[in-house]
């Protein structure tokens, strides 16, 4: 696939250098912090997990209490472990302690820092053991049943209650989807807590809570069976529980989940600091969970021009690949997001949306590329809109895309039914069909239409990372850089949740995790 748009290779090592120094600069500041979200995490990741009689999930009552406390600077690990020392119980016990007798595990007597270590070391491997037996099931499955070819064919369900939406990915499934993402309902990538148990209620998605997933991957996995291959589960990663809901996912085997560095800042207001340390430990466990990260680089797109914008989605995608580097999440599992977003009016629109689709496959060969389909320009004319997803599909299979998140033709009118979601898979099937090795076949006229197009968009795409890197990251989205959206550095919801690391201050799912998600 190298070089069909005589792309520079120094400019492509260049742009790489200036991300790979901006994450640098941004890793500094992560390393020093923590998040309350991180903290809630590392409980779950302890094994605690159900509601106090409030129906507040456990994680958020112990976090919150050992906060109150003031000793939230030395890690929920710090006293939980001092406090298993001390009552020979385990996490979960004690967490209902806290919840149901109010104790205060920050006023038992405080055992060496050796002690406490080792104990909170031997419970955690119990869980990363866990997950990594979850990832060593995937593995097994795909070796004994296999999975389609890709493009995974990649489609949503959105019903807002998850046994309809079983229903409807077990019928996706056996339709053609290689690929069932559960959409989340609207706005609980606010909420400071995951919702707890099977829930029927949601407002243009389903709520994604730990036995949402439990129920779902059940499901996919007797579908599997029938068809013969393996169905990939994907949710969202995303918000102010990020890594809460990467650790739920590890846990309950996702495969894929949408999980983008940069997207709760810029579409969702979250303060950029507690986005930013998230995001890491979040990467970190789907890393060693072997599930692949979705990037949201197409959502800059429905706010931007997607003609005078597209460096700013190439700039985000070297940044998010950095980012993922430093988490210990391979390009295997980077699948970096793009769309096809052009104004169909405009004349060769088709001819650059294949430059901008080979310039990311040629930048990052090794990365499962998630392809967006138009959304911003769809109308009620569905007919249009059907033709719109076949041009999509097209530019797919001739630029070799890993994730196709298949177009509806009723993508402008409602929560896609489940005939518009079967017309979706026969059109992307046919075309992938009749045109599967059309990539080995075809190569682009030298400094024509496609070629200059992508050399363009890299040599802005490098310009862009180099202003990044002098004036820096958070700086560079003071100041609206991208999708022309604009954050303050203490603005946005969540600030008060990030907090400084002591002296004291233990993770050892970090240190478990990283660097052996290979």
């Amino acid at each position: 696939m190298a070089g069909k748009l005589n792309l520079d290779k120094g400019t492509i090592e260049e742009a790489r250098m200036y991300a790979k120094n901006i994450a640098e600069d941004v890793q500094g500041f992560i390393d020093l912090h923590s998040t309350v979200t991180v903290e809630r995490t590392v409980l779950r990741l302890l094994g605690i997990d159900g509601v106090d009689q409030f129906d507040m999930p456990l994680p958020n009552v112990v976090a919150d209490k050992i906060k109150e406390k003031g000793g939230l600077e030395h890690g929920v690990c710090y006293w939980i472990g001092n406090a298993m020392v001390h009552t020979g119980k385990a996490p979960q016990e004690i967490a209902e302690m806290i919840a149901n007798k109010d104790e205060d595990i920050t006023q038992y007597k405080i055992y060496e820092k050796e002690k406490i270590n080792e104990i909170v070391m031997n419970e955690a491997r119990k869980h990363v053991d866990e997950i990594r037996s979850n990832r060593e099931a995937r593995e097994s499955f795909l070796e004994n049943l296999g999975e389609g070819p890709k493009p995974y064919l990649y489609v949503i369900v959105a019903t807002g209650n998850i046994y309809e939406d079983v229903i409807q990915a077990k019928a996706a499934a056996k339709q053609g989807a290689d690929v069932i993402a559960v959409i989340r309902t609207t706005a609980q990538s606010l909420l400071d807590y995951v919702p707890y148990g099977p829930t029927t209620e949601g407002f243009g998605g389903t709520y994604a809570t730990q036995e949402n997933f439990r129920i779902m991957r059940k499901a996919l996995d007797e579908v599997g069976e029938e068809v013969g291959r393996y169905i990939r589960l994907c949710n969202y990663c995303s918000g102010l529980c990020m890594p809460e809901i990467a650790a739920m996912g590890a846990l309950e085997r996702l495969d894929v989940m949408l999980n983008d560095a940069l997207y709760g800042i810029l579409f969702r207001d979250i303060n950029m600091q507690r986005t930013l340390v998230d995001q890491y430990f979040s990467r970190i466990i789907n890393g060693y969970a072997g599930i692949i990260i979705n990037t949201g680089e197409d959502n800059y797109l429905t706010t931007a021009d997607a003609v005078e914008e597209a460096h700013t989605v190439l700039a985000s995608q070297f940044i998010n690949e950095q980012f993922a580097l430093k988490a210990g999440i391979p390009e295997e599992q980077m699948g970096l997001g793009h769309c096809f977003e052009m104004n169909p009016n405009i004349e060769n629109g088709f001819l650059y949306e294949l430059a901008q689709a080979q310039m990311a496959r040629e930048i990052f060969p090794d990365a499962p590329l998630k392809y967006m389909p138009p959304t911003k320009y769809m109308t009620g004319d569905i007919f249009k809109g059907h033709i719109q997803d076949a041009m999509f599909n097209t530019i797919s299979i001739m630029t070799n895309q890993g994730i196709q998140l298949l177009g509806m033709p009723t993508e402008a009118i409602h929560t896609p039914l489940l005939q518009d979601r079967a017309l979706s898979i026969d059109n992307a099937k046919y075309i992938f069909n009749n045109m599967r090795n059309i990539s080995e076949e075809i190569e682009f006229k030298k400094d024509g239409i496609i070629q200059k197009r992508a050399q363009e968009v890299l040599k802005e795409s490098r310009d862009m990372l180099k202003e990044i890197k002098e004036r820096g990251l958070m700086e560079t989205i003071e100041a609206g850089k991208f999708a022309e959206v604009k954050r303050a550095k203490t603005g946005g919801k969540g600030l008060k949740g990030v907090f400084l690391k002591s002296e004291k201050y233990m993770n050892p799912f970090i240190e478990l995790m990283l660097g052996v998600s290979k």
